[in-house]
């Protein structure tokens, strides 16, 4: 980690309350020469849930300044950047009070994820997963259970054996004919929605059923860290991944970078 800051300040003190009470919420970004692919969205995801969490309003336009100034300050222009949201204010035992809120920012180096991965899927669902909380104990222990199988990541089945998402990404999967994303309550990726709406060929936003997955010719996943093959599901080769992640690659390359500053 390069640098941390809270509310534009460096971070001391400050960080014992997310540390003593695991409430709140986060984005994650990469940042190219002080730019952000679909900034407006992560600042969008942190307003949503600044609302819901904590009953009050976040001023993204001050977060968006303290983000610019994590880089400044930290020397980068390229960069990986979290910021989560809580609030030192919050009390547990009045969690529907409104309390005003507190912004971290941790800077560190730039990364661009690529290599392929094998997963196995597992049935888990997380809480709340329409929130990019900080709960984040079972999609980590269910990585470290798939790696511990022999795998390299797991991909989760919800409710009735549905596809949903992986431990920190999203997927899409090619069927031979169009790009499927699985639709089931899960996290809904800033890549994913980007790759949506660039992506040039057919495809579909629907229930996948995990019996559906030995039809699958390829896959890949996504989120703020890049776009990587899925070597195999379950032990089920999938022999088009490299194609179709290098494709959605090409999407995102055609995505505009919106400057921080």
């Amino acid at each position: 980690m390069t640098g941390v800051s809270c509310n534009g300040q460096p971070a001391d003190a400050a960080l014992l309350a997310p540390a003593l009470v695991n409430y709140g919420h986060f984005t994650s970004l990469q940042v190219r020469a002080g730019a952000v692919q679909g900034l407006d969205l992560h600042l969008q995801r942190l307003a949503h849930a600044t609302g819901v969490l904590f009953g009050s309003a976040l001023d993204t336009a001050q977060v968006r300044q303290w983000m610019g100034a994590a880089l400044q300050q930290a020397g980068m222009a390229d960069a990986s950047l979290r910021v989560t949201v809580f609030s030192r204010a919050f009390d547990f035992r009045d969690p529907l009070a409104p309390v005003a809120v507190d912004t971290l920012v941790a800077v560190s180096p730039p990364v661009q994820l690529t290599a392929a991965r094998s997963v196995r899927t597992a049935t888990y669902q997380r809480d709340q997963p329409a929130l990019k909380h900080v709960g984040t104990f079972g999609l980590f222990d269910q990585r470290r259970q798939a790696m511990a199988a022999g795998f390299d990541d797991a991909l989760f089945l919800g409710a009735g054996g549905m596809v949903s998402e992986g431990s920190t990404w999203n997927l899409a999967m090619h069927d031979g004919e169009r790009l499927l994303w699985p639709q089931a309550p899960a996290l809904r990726g800033i890549a994913e929605a980007l790759l949506q709406a660039g992506w040039e060929g057919p495809q579909a936003v629907r229930p996948v059923a995990a019996a559906e997955l030995v039809d699958v010719k390829a896959a890949f996943a996504c989120n703020a860290s890049g776009i990587w093959p899925l070597a195999a599901i379950d032990g089920h080769v999938l022999q088009g991944s490299a194609d179709l992640a290098a494709q959605g690659r090409a999407v995102m390359a055609r995505v505009p970078w919106q400057p921080l500053r």
